[in-house]
């Protein structure tokens, strides 16, 4: 098991915190949900850092990175994943990216595909409509005066009351929802988490859909995990996306919701570990990608 440390990058300005496990192999960036942060993929870091240079960025306006006043959409997110790596020296990467996470980790195969060699989706936002009613009601109006109530210290307080009850039994994707909800009582942790939530759902669910662009990347491995128990995004995004595309590798985890990576870590660990070693990086190339769009395009027009 590798060893995980922490480091802070500054980005044109701003600080931002990430986890690294691993020095030598390919690299592989961990990409976490919304109200989370990269703490949540130490243990399958560890796994993974024997063969591979894995790095896991708390996301601007998440965890210990900064909180500016700016744009927290998946574009955004992107383009601050790619200059962190770009400056760490790293300009081609294997995503894998949960919930939010696979969101922007989709956006950034789209935004720079000559950078990206595979792509894992684990309980992947963007891909159908339906999501949780706690989101989508965070979209609403007025929603910034109503979390500071309940998203306050009370909350943390149950996190550690159940951690100092029931310890090891506590459920570990409840224990991170916990925690990531108690942060919403920062003012800047809570404007980010708004902001973030409106720039892809809405009271009716998901607003923004990756499904239309995945053909664009054919040649790209394709990796789809989800928890068949999963509450926020439901299990059927993932079964349909796998008909969709049936290159893809399509895992279930009957045991897991939400957080695959926290319920059952080793077996997430060894699964995209296995996936690294037996798929080939793919080379998009943005003119092959540019003649697909064209095709589409005629396609469409006859």
């Amino acid at each position: 098991m590798a060893d995980v440390t922490r480091h802070t990058q500054l980005v044109h300005g701003h600080e931002v915190r990430y986890a690294q496990a691993g020095t030598t192999g390919p690299v592989v960036a961990l990409v976490h949900g919304i109200a989370s942060r990269a703490a949540q993929w130490e243990q399958v870091m560890a796994i993974l850092g024997d063969r591979f240079r894995v790095i896991a960025p708390d996301l601007l306006g998440h965890g210990m990175s900064a909180k500016p006043r700016g744009d927290y959409s998946l574009g955004a997110q992107a383009c601050g994943i790619r200059d962190l790596l770009a400056s760490l020296g790293h300009d081609r990467v294997s995503l894998v990216g949960h919930s939010l996470g696979g969101g922007i980790a989709m956006q950034f195969a789209y935004q720079f595909p000559e950078r990206v060699e595979r792509l894992a989706l684990v309980s992947s936002g963007g891909l159908g409509r339906e999501v949780s009613v706690f989101l989508r009601a965070a979209t609403l109006p007025g929603s910034e005066l109503v979390l500071p109530v309940i998203a306050g210290s009370w909350v943390r307080s149950a996190g550690r009351r159940l951690d100092q009850a029931v310890g090891r039994f506590v459920p570990a994707g409840l224990h991170e929802a916990l925690v990531g909800f108690g942060s919403l009582g920062d003012a800047s942790t809570r404007s980010a988490f708004v902001h973030t939530a409106r720039s892809v759902i809405d009271i009716s669910g998901q607003r923004v859909d990756g499904r239309d662009r995945l053909y664009l990347a054919a040649d790209l491995p394709l990796l789809v995990v989800w928890g068949a128990k999963d509450a926020i995004l439901p299990v059927a995004h993932g079964r349909a996306l796998a008909e969709q595309l049936p290159s893809a590798r399509y895992e279930e985890f009957p045991r897991s919701g939400h957080f695959p990576h926290l319920t059952e870590p080793r077996r997430l660990g060894e699964l995209i570990a296995d996936w690294l070693t037996t798929t080939v990086a793919a080379h998009l190339d943005p003119t092959i990608l540019t003649e697909r769009l064209r095709a589409t395009g005629s396609a469409g027009r006859s």
